[in-house]
């Protein structure tokens, strides 16, 4: 029987896919290349969470969170 974890099997696909997309790559406005994906090819459902910013704690399973270092390169993506 398969393991299920909340928010890892979500509609939006599963958390490794954005892994992949997204980890050691900075955000931008404009088109994606190997160093920078573009905003507008995130979910419908996502917060960019600034290194040191404030979030707040209602969990909404299929939001995709981005989590940005100092240097705006993202280090970590959540579900919630």
């Amino acid at each position: 029987m398969p393991l299920v974890i909340p928010g890892v099997n979500s509609s939006m696909g599963d958390k490794s896919e954005w892994v992949n997309k997204l980890m050691g790559k900075k955000l931008s406005d404009s088109a994606s290349n190997e160093t920078v994906f573009a905003k507008k090819d995130l979910p419908q459902s996502h917060r960019i969470l600034e290194h040191d910013s404030m979030a707040t704690a209602d969990h909404q399973e299929n939001r995709l969170n981005i989590h940005l270092d100092r240097d705006g390169v993202v280090h970590n993506v959540t579900y919630g």
